[in-house]
C-alpha cells in the first residue's frame, strides 16, 4: 500500500470514528432528551382544581388525582372524558371510583363529551371559566403529559397557571421506556403526535 494510500485510509477511519461517536452521542440524546421533553413536571403546590384526564392508565391516573385531593392541594377534581363504549362516559366512571375511595361528590365535576385530548382541553376550559376556576393540577400519563399541557394551554391561554404533575405509568417508565416494546410505542406515538400538533398551530 502506498503511503498517500494509507493516509486516506487513515483519514476514513478516523472519520467513521467520529461519526460513530456522534450517533452515540445523538442515540443518548435521544433516549434522554425524548422522555424528559415528553413527560415536562412542576413543583406541587396548592390549586384551584386537579383536572385529570381518562385514558392510558386511567387508575393510575384517577389514583392520583384522588392522592391530589387527599393531600390538600386542591378542593375540587375535574373529571373528563367521553364514554369508551356504551353509556357510562369515562368521566362517569371515574368520579364513582374516586367517590368509593372518599372524595364527595359535590368536590367532583365532570366533563363528559371529549374524545380527544384536545376535546379534554376546550371542554375543561369551559368548566374552568365558567366555575372561575384560576389554576389547575393537570394529571395524566408522563408520556402524554407534554401534549395534554400543550392543548390546555392553547385553550387556557398562556397567562393561566398549569402545574403538570403525571400519574405514574404501569407501562411506561422514563428512565429506562426503551427496554420496553409497549412504552417505545408510546414515546415514539406521542413524538409524533406532538410534531403533528406542532406544525398544525
Amino acid at each position: 500500500m502506498t503511503e498517500k494510500g494509507g493516509n486516506y485510509r487513515g483519514i476514513v477511519i478516523k472519520k467513521l470514528i467520529k461519526l460513530a461517536i456522534v450517533t452515540v452521542i445523538l442515540g443518548v440524546v435521544f433516549l434522554f432528551g425524548a422522555s424528559l421533553y415528553l413527560s415536562p413536571q412542576d413543583k406541587l403546590e396548592k390549586a384551584d382544581a386537579i383536572a385529570v384526564i381518562s385514558g392510558g392508565d386511567t387508575d393510575a391516573r384517577i389514583n392520583e388525582g384522588v392522592a391530589l385531593y387527599m393531600d390538600g392541594f386542591s378542593d375540587r377534581i375535574i373529571f373528563s372524558g367521553a364514554a369508551a363504549e356504551g353509556e357510562v362516559s369515562n368521566a362517569s366512571a371515574m368520579k364513582n371510583i374516586a367517590t368509593r375511595k372518599g372524595v364527595p361528590a359535590k368536590d367532583i365535576l365532570l366533563e363528559e363529551d371529549s374524545r380527544t385530548t384536545e376535546e379534554n382541553a376546550v371542554d375543561v376550559a369551559r368548566i374552568v371559566k365558567s366555575e372561575r376556576i384560576g389554576s389547575i393540577i393537570l394529571v395524566t400519563s408522563p408520556y402524554h403529559q407534554r401534549r395534554a399541557y400543550e392543548a390546555f394551554r392553547d385553550a387556557l391561554g398562556k397567562d393561566f397557571k398549569i402545574i403538570n404533575h403525571s400519574a405514574k405509568d404501569s407501562r411506561w417508565r422514563k428512565a429506562d421506556w426503551w427496554s420496553n416494546e409497549q412504552a417505545r410505542f408510546l414515546t415514539i406515538g406521542e413524538i409524533m403526535k406532538n410534531f403533528y400538533a406542532l406544525i398544525n398551530q
